[in-house]
Order: C-alpha cells, then sequence, then structure tokens
C-alpha cells in the first residue's frame, strides 16, 4: 500500500452512496484539483464518507491523508478542512 498526502480544491459536487452487500456502508465521490493542476478522483468510506458529506462544499480546500488504489483513484483515510 502506497501512503499520500494531497492538498486541493474540491471541483465536483460530493455524491453520497449507500452501498448493498458490501463490507462498507457508505462512500462519498469527488473530484480534486491539486495544486499542480492535476485532476484525481476521491473517494471515502463509512464514517469519513458522513463527515465529507456534512461539511465540504463544492471550492472548499482540504488536506487528504489517503492511498491510491489500482484505479489511479485516492482512497481517504483522514481529511482536514
Amino acid at each position: 500500500m502506497n501512503i499520500c498526502f494531497f492538498r486541493g480544491k474540491i471541483i465536483s459536487n460530493i455524491n453520497f452512496k449507500f452501498i448493498i452487500n458490501s463490507q462498507n456502508i457508505s462512500i462519498s465521490i469527488f473530484t480534486c484539483e491539486l495544486e499542480n493542476r492535476s485532476i484525481v478522483l476521491c473517494k471515502a468510506y463509512d464514517e469519513i464518507a458522513d463527515i465529507c458529506y456534512q461539511y465540504l462544499e463544492k471550492d472548499d480546500y482540504v488536506y487528504i491523508y489517503g492511498f491510491i488504489n489500482s484505479n489511479g483513484e485516492i482512497e481517504i483515510e483522514k481529511i482536514y478542512f
């Protein structure tokens, strides 16, 4: 597993979904533009997904601690805003 730290701006609305028949209960998905102008898809699960959906909005700046999965998406372990 690879650990990564990112700082970026949320450039999409936060999508929140419930997952049926999975080990995770809920998921939040949004897109961030990093400081070097690259765009990444971010995913948060369970409690972190709830926090993202409640407190974050489009155009917020966030610090993300997580890892990059096999699809090139960032799976968030911790998020600071």
